[in-house]
């Protein structure tokens, strides 16, 4: 059993490194632009997703903060309202997630910009977002389950359930942003350690 664990982690990897040169630069590079003006303007970032997508937004907030960030988690109930010139990024796989479509839709009303982060640029969450950054994976409105039919069909994709795939490509995706800036702002790990947590349970 231990060698499909270890069967399972490869080729999940290796989906991860090719859907990593599948994403369109000039998206991410927009991406990156967006959140850097949001620092400098003083704006806040919201994060939202449902399920495994929502776990890898806060995540993605959580070094956002590290980096300096006024950066908060949809949902949280500290969480402030939202602003003309703030930015929402929303995470989705299937760009369908009706609580995720409702607090974009709820966004673009009081004029803050939103970013979908999802796996289909014809989704109703990408519809309505001011950018789209397109990170391909199998999510769970695959219509093909079966993991050696996909296989038999040319749809190789690793041994993975439901939309893990776009959550792990997503997660990997983030940290790279983390990394990107990290270099455009010229904060290094002891920077982020100042504001890591210190009043954990111990």
């Amino acid at each position: 059993m231990s060698e499909d664990v270890v069967k399972a982690m490869v080729s999940i990897a290796s989906y991860v490194e090719k859907v990593s040169n599948e994403i369109d630069k000039e998206s991410v590079t927009r991406f990156l632009k967006i959140l850097t003006s949001a620092l400098a303007n003083k704006r806040k970032i919201l994060v939202v997703g449902a399920g495994r997508s929502g776990l890898v937004g806060k995540a993605f907030a959580m070094r956002l903060m590290h980096l300096g960030f006024n950066v908060y988690v949809v949902g949280e109930t500290i969480t402030p309202s939202i602003s003309e010139g703030d930015v929402l990024v929303a995470v989705s796989g299937s760009g369908s997630t009706q609580i995720v479509l409702s607090v974009a839709s709820a966004a673009k009303r009081a004029k803050a910009q939103v970013v979908a982060v999802t796996s289909f640029a014809e989704s109703p969450l990408a519809k309505i977002s001011d950018h789209v950054v397109v990170v391909p994976g199998r999510t769970k409105v695959a219509t093909e389950t079966d993991y050696f039919a996909r296989q038999v069909l040319g749809m190789y994709e690793p041994l993975a359930p439901l939309g893990t795939l776009f959550e792990d490509s997503v997660m990997i995706f983030f940290d790279g942003v983390i990394y990107a800036l990290m270099n455009i702002l010229g904060v290094g790990e002891e920077d982020m350690k100042k504001r890591h947590a210190n009043v954990e349970f111990v």
